[in-house]
C-alpha cells in the first residue's frame, strides 16, 4: 500500500514538473519593461565593458555566435543600422554579446563582416543565461532609461532593426 501512494506522488510530480516545463510562460527571457541584468564582459578590444557604461542611450543587444547561420545573416543589417543612427548623431549603441567563442573567432569575424560595434565575449555564457537567451540569435532594444522596449528572438532583416530602432528612439 505505502508503495502505491509513493508512485502515486511520483507520477503526480512528475505530471506537474513536466507540465509546467511544457506549458509555462515563464521562461526565463527578460521581459518587456523589466531592466536587463548588469553585467562586465571583455570586449574585442581588450576593455572591459559594463552595462551601465551604456546608460542613457538607446541600446541595441545582440547575443550572436559565428556558429548561427541567422547571427551571420543579420549582422551586415546591424552594422548598415549602427551606421545609420551613429552618423545622425543619435545617442544609441549596439553590442553584440558573442556566445562562447574565443577572442580570435570573434575579431575575425568582426573583420570580415566590417563590424564597428562593441563586440563583448561571453565565454561561459554566464550573462545568456542572466537574460534567459535559449535561441541564436537573441536581441534586446533597450531604452535610455534603462527598460526593455523590445525582444526579438531570431533573425532580422535591415527593416526589422529599423523599425525598432526608429521606435526605441522616439520612447
Amino acid at each position: 500500500m505505502t508503495q502505491i501512494v509513493i508512485f502515486i506522488g511520483v507520477l503526480l510530480l512528475g505530471g506537474y514538473a513536466i507540465g509546467k516545463a511544457l506549458f509555462s510562460s515563464e521562461d526565463g527571457l527578460v521581459r518587456k519593461g523589466e531592466e536587463p541584468p548588469a553585467f562586465a564582459l571583455l570586449g574585442t578590444d581588450g576593455a572591459a565593458h559594463k552595462l551601465e557604461d551604456y546608460k542613457g542611450k538607446a541600446l541595441v543587444i545582440n547575443f550572436w555566435g559565428t556558429f548561427c547561420p541567422p547571427c551571420v545573416t543579420e549582422t551586415p543589417d546591424l552594422q548598415k543600422q549602427y551606421e545609420k543612427w551613429t552618423e545622425q548623431g543619435q545617442p544609441f549603441e549596439i553590442i553584440g554579446i558573442n556566445l562562447g567563442e574565443d577572442q580570435l573567432t570573434a575579431n575575425h569575424f568582426a573583420q570580415q563582416y566590417g563590424v564597428t560595434y562593441d563586440i563583448l565575449l561571453d565565454k561561459g555564457r554566464r550573462v545568456m543565461a542572466e537574460y534567459g537567451v535559449k535561441s541564436f540569435p537573441t536581441t534586446f532594444f533597450v531604452r535610455p532609461d534603462g527598460t526593455v522596449m523590445d525582444v526579438f528572438v531570431g533573425g532580422m532583416t535591415e527593416k526589422d532593426i529599423d523599425s525598432r530602432v526608429t521606435k526605441l528612439l522616439q520612447s
